[in-house]
């Protein structure tokens, strides 16, 4: 299969979705790759590492997918990238339909087959395609919830760790999956006072013996997150359901009595954002704020750091990415947990809660294809 890498054109992502080290085991697979001029630059990687590796290079996008059958990016393709996309292609990449009914549109147009790396599932129940990134995402948000709570900023004028005798700040995450546990680990590590707030009982007997009575956990009713977020500093949203829009935690009455100047980093930001307030930002203008309280929202947090994301964004899609570039759609019919990850099919939605969030008809993706 002829297997393309368009460059990534969403504004401050670097990322890629194929390393050269990928490459190379596609080649060995019996695959032609190719990847459009400049696409790995962002992340570090030359366009001679791709050709080392066995990628053909091409000069634009346009040649990109108008020569391969599978598209491998990061992020969800932009307007331009789907009017390039049709029935013969298969798109392997994020996706986050739910809020974004104007892309779910443009995929359905083109009659492609979209695969969302966030809603394929593992034998545990997890989303490990999505795991890596929110790794990223949670350790990136504490840094960035650190930076924005300093005075140039627009912040309290806190520091996240404190001083002898001054206390740290205090940082609630709502939500206690990967992203909320990374985002803890980070917190506690850098000496904040950290609370997680979490629906799941066992996973906050997994978190409390994760970090030995180092944070507090408290079980997720509308009265704890209300007087945990009184008391915050920052407030990491870190909640998800798969392939859903994201539940709203914090609505926009509840900021006036927040503290002024404390600083609420959306995670969620990708699948709506879990406050109400909320609205996607970018790298180059990462915040804004409503009623004395700091936004941070930026949809890619992990191309901050492209060459970490990358590397760890295609260990984790490799070996799929490999089954659908050996069987095409076929790969879908022996592996369920890929077939979880199909949103869009000959122009049908065919994944559950992406289809009810945006209020459209759902196709059993099996069904779709015979």
């Amino acid at each position: 299969m002829r297997v393309g890498v368009p460059r990534e054109i969403k504004a401050d992502e670097y990322r890629v979705g194929l390393t050269p080290t990928a490459v190379r085991e596609y080649v060995s697979h019996g695959h032609e790759v190719i990847v459009e001029k400049g696409a790995g630059a962002g992340a570090g990687y030359p366009d001679e590492a791709y050709t080392r590796a066995g990628a053909k290079i091409v000069p634009d996008a346009d040649a990109v997918f108008s020569g391969a059958q599978l598209i491998v990016k990061v992020k969800e393709p932009q307007p331009v990238e789907w009017a390039r996309l049709t029935e013969n292609h298969i798109l392997f990449t994020y996706l986050h339909l739910a809020p974004d009914p104007a892309q779910a549109d443009g995929l359905l147009a083109s009659g492609c087959a979209a695969i969302a790396y966030e809603t394929v599932t593992d034998a545990q129940g997890g989303l490990p395609l999505l795991a890596p990134m929110s790794e990223v995402a949670g350790r990136i948000a504490v840094f960035s919830a650190g930076e924005t709570l300093l005075k140039h900023n627009g912040g309290m004028g806190l520091l996240l760790s404190g001083v002898p005798g001054v206390p740290p700040a205090r940082i609630v995450v709502l939500g206690g999956g990967v992203v909320g546990m990374n985002a803890a680990r980070m917190a506690a590590g850098l000496g904040a006072e950290v609370v997680i707030v979490e629906r799941s009982i066992p996973r906050m007997r997994e978190l409390d013996n994760m970090f030995q009575g180092r944070i507090l956990t408290r079980y997720s009713t509308q009265d704890a997150v209300e007087e945990e977020i009184l008391k915050a500093d920052v407030v990491v949203g870190a909640v998800l359901t798969a392939g859903a829009s994201a539940p709203k935690m914090i609505r926009k009455d509840d900021l006036k009595r927040m503290k002024p100047g404390s600083v609420l980093v959306d995670v969620s930001i990708d699948q709506g954002g879990c406050f109400e307030t909320s609205r996607p930002t970018t790298h180059a203008n990462p915040t804004y704020t409503v009623d004395g309280v700091v936004h941070y929202c930026v949809a890619n947090m992990p191309g901050a750091a492209p060459r970490t994301s990358s590397e760890a964004l295609v260990h984790a899609t490799l070996s799929f990415g490999l089954q659908l570039a050996d069987k095409g759609l076929d790969a879908l019919k022996t592996n369920k947990h890929l077939a979880k990850g199909l949103n869009v099919l000959k122009g049908q939605l065919t994944h559950p809660a992406v289809a009810e969030a945006l209020g459209k008809p759902f196709v059993d993706p099996y069904g779709a294809w015979k």
